[in-house]
Formats: structure tokens, sequence, C-alpha cells
């Protein structure tokens, strides 16, 4: 049942990852640590390398073993994996009681998973204080060797900064965006690649779909949906106008609370991630916007949709914007969740009801914040910073609201050759220079 070993069962092959050290601080401070994300994203491969056993509750007949007793898939070695704990909900609270009967011990068991459990099997517990739980993404540009990393996101906040070149050019991006972080497609030719994540597109639709009870066909339509309003702030009316071609008779083909559901289901399978908007320290929620922003897990998910590729998004600049955005917000999350000190949610937005936005807010737990623009090359930095040091000054300028000065300010690039500080202090970065 369980691969058992004196030394791990860490693959040969693995590539370091940013959430490693995450993992390792978790197996500190909970009895079990629970790593959640996409399929293919490496989330097992991860576990292993942290890992002396595992077992594959998705294998011969574990599953039938877990249902009828979900103890058996505790044994093993410590750190001892569970890989889909999911698909048999019960492992959740025999981990629960395991970490209980052992409080002393920390770090005893690792939960993969790529979906939460369906909602009439959910745990009974939230395991709140005894298992901690970790989002991990697939790879970033750092990740995967074609960014440099030599800026730092703590460096950041830390008000560390030295000037880099970037060592990643105009079609390497389009490649990224189109290839994506998945571990499998790391060296894959691109084409290879789009084909790969068709596949996992199409699974997704005939196979996980259905068995939480939900339509292929909606939920396609709901995809290529999210693709066409990628980033924005949309309502579910919108959403399903788009989704149908159509305003009349619309509650007669679906209504906001389906489309809520549906949402709500590709989030549990970790497909999708959701930006809040950013409301500083007293400012009124009501003239800001606070409705989430929606973006996939990997850029590519939404050019496979979209049937962009690289070639394609040279001829459609606009459409590239958006794309690239979301392999931006990729990246930005996992550097984000490396902090030491982050905020219950890593990035968000900020939009007021004068127009005014930034792309990305990122709050630590004490309140620092920094705020940064995404663009897809450097000719648009002006303007990016024109709007950055406005909002500062819009921010800034009330005493009574309270809110502090930021860390940094700093406008993302795509297409850009060297990472430097403006003589107004904010910062250029290119993507193939950022890092955590």
């Amino acid at each position: 049942m369980a691969e058992r070993s004196g030394v791990g069962v860490a693959p040969a092959e693995y590539r370091p990852r940013i959430v490693d050290a995450q993992i390792e601080r978790y197996m500190r401070i909970f009895g079990a640590v629970e790593i959640t994300g996409t399929k293919w994203c490496g989330k097992t491969w991860s576990a292993r390398a942290h890992a002396s056993s595992i077992t594959y509750v998705d294998r011969g007949n574990n599953l039938a073993a877990a249902s009828a007793d979900p103890s058996l898939m505790l044994i093993g070695d410590v750190p001892h994996v569970i890989d889909e704990w999911q698909l048999a909900p019960a492992i959740w609270d025999e981990v629960r009681h395991g970490v209980d009967d052992n409080p002393s011990t920390k770090g005893q068991w690792i939960l993969t998973g790529s979906s939460t459990p369906l909602h009439d099997r959910t745990p009974h517990h939230s395991g709140a204080g005894r298992i901690g739980r970790i989002r991990m993404n697939p790879m970033t540009l750092s990740e995967s060797g074609l960014s440099s990393g030599e800026v730092s996101l703590s460096g950041l906040f830390e008000h560390r900064f030295q000037a880099a070149k970037s060592p990643t050019d105009t079609r390497a991006i389009f490649d990224a965006v189109c290839r994506g972080g998945w571990p499998e497609s790391l060296g894959m030719d691109v084409s290879d690649a789009q084909t790969l994540i068709r596949e996992y597109i199409r699974l997704t639709l005939t196979e996980s779909v259905p068995k939480q009870g939900k339509s292929a066909d909606v939920g396609r339509r709901l995809l290529a949906s999210l693709a066409r309003n990628l980033g924005q702030s949309v309502t579910y009316r919108t959403l399903r106008c788009d989704m149908y071609g159509t305003e009349e008779n619309l509650d007669d083909l679906i209504s906001d609370r389906m489309v809520s559901e549906y949402v709500a289901m590709f989030e549990d399978m970790f497909l999708i991630d959701s930006v809040p908007g950013w409301v500083p320290a007293a400012r009124d929620p009501k003239r800001l916007r606070t409705k989430p922003r929606r973006y996939f897990a990997d850029p590519s998910i939404a050019a496979s949709v979209l049937g962009m590729n690289p070639q394609a998004m040279l001829e459609d600049w606009q459409t590239f914007g958006f794309l690239f955005e979301n392999l931006c917000i990729r990246d930005l999350l996992v550097y984000a969740r490396a902090l030491p000190d982050v905020g219950m949610e890593p990035v968000r937005y900020y939009h007021d009801d004068s127009d005014l936005e930034c792309d990305v807010i990122i709050e630590l737990a004490d309140g620092r914040w920094a705020g940064i623009e995404i663009k897809t090359s450097e000719d648009k930095v002006p303007t990016a910073a024109t709007n950055l040091n406005r909002m500062r000054a819009k921010l800034l300028g009330n005493p009574a609201a309270r809110t502090r000065e930021p860390e940094f300010l700093a406008v993302l690039v795509g297409i850009g050759e060297f990472a430097y500080r403006r003589d107004d202090g904010i910062y250029v970065i290119p993507i193939g220079t950022l890092g955590a």
C-alpha cells in the first residue's frame, strides 16, 4: 500500500519549488500539512521531497480500503504522504485524530489533493490548529528558469534592490504564456505543450465536472466566458450573457445562482483564482469596487480556451496583454505566499469610484503594502507610473484615513531589458528578473 524507504521517496529529478520552504515551516508548526492546487502542478512531487513514505489513494484497491477503514491510509514511515486524500474524505478526520493523539509530534502527515471534497462529504472538522493548509500553483518563471529572480519581492519589502538585466526576450514570454508552468511541459515544444493542456481541459470538462453533478456544456461555456473576461470584475449576469451570446430570455437559460455554483466548482478544483478588491484602512467600501477579478491558475489554460498560440498573440496584442497579466498574477501569488508575514489574501487589486485603479496590491499582516501595475512593454511605463503616483497621493492625502506610505510601487513589464529605479522612486521590473 505505502512506498517506504529510509531515505525518503523524493523523486530523483525533483526541481526545487518556492513552496518547499513553506512546507518545511508548516511541518515544524502543525501535526499535518495539506498541499492543495490544480492537477499537474507538482503537488505530489513536492510532498514526496519532504516525506519518508507515501500512499496513493487512487491506486489499486486503496480507495476501497480507505472507504472501509480510512485509518489504513495513515500507515507508513513519517512524514507520510496521503495522495488524493479527498477521494475518501473521512481520511481528514482520521489525520486530525492522529494529530490529537500525538500533539507534540509535528509534520506527521502530508495530504495532497487537486480538488475539495463534494459538499455532501466534507470533513466534519476544519482541522484548525492541527492541519496547516498550503496552496500550490504551476511553476513560476523563476522556478522554470525563465527568470533570473535577481529582483526579490521580499527584498523590495525590505528596501533592498539591485539593478538587473532580463535574460528573457519577447518570444520567450509568448512561449511561456502558451506553454505554462506545468512541470510536465518543461522543455516541450510549445505546440506539444498546448496539446497537453487541451487534454487537461477536456478531462476536466468530460470527467471532473460530471463527477460534481454538473453539465460539461455549461462548464465549457463558462470557461470560455471567464477567458474572454480575464482579469475583469464582472457580474454573474455579464458572464451568463457572454456564455449564451444573448440577453433575451436569459433566465430561462441559466441563473446567477447557477453561474455562481459553477464558479465555486472551478475554484474548488483550483482551476481559477479569485483576486479580491483591496479596501485601505478607514476607506468606505461602498466607494471601492470589491467584486473579485478572476484569473486562471495558469495562463496556458486561458490561451488554450481562447485558441491562442504565440503567433496569434503577436497579431492580437490586446489579448496578449490579458494573458500576460494572468502570467504575472500566477507568479505574484506564488512569490507573495512565500513572504513570511503575508496577510490572509496575498494579492488584491484597487479600483475606486473615480476609476483610479492598481492591478496588484500586496499587503502584509502588519499593514505594510505595495502597489504594482502590470504592462506588456516598457513604453507604457510613464502612464503606469503616473497612475501609481496618483493613487499614492490620493490615499495619503487625507491624514484621517490612516493609510500608511507604501513600501514600494512598481511597474511589472513583459518586454523590457533592465530592472531599475526611476527618479520618482517607482521601480520598473521586467518579469524575467522577478523572484520570491
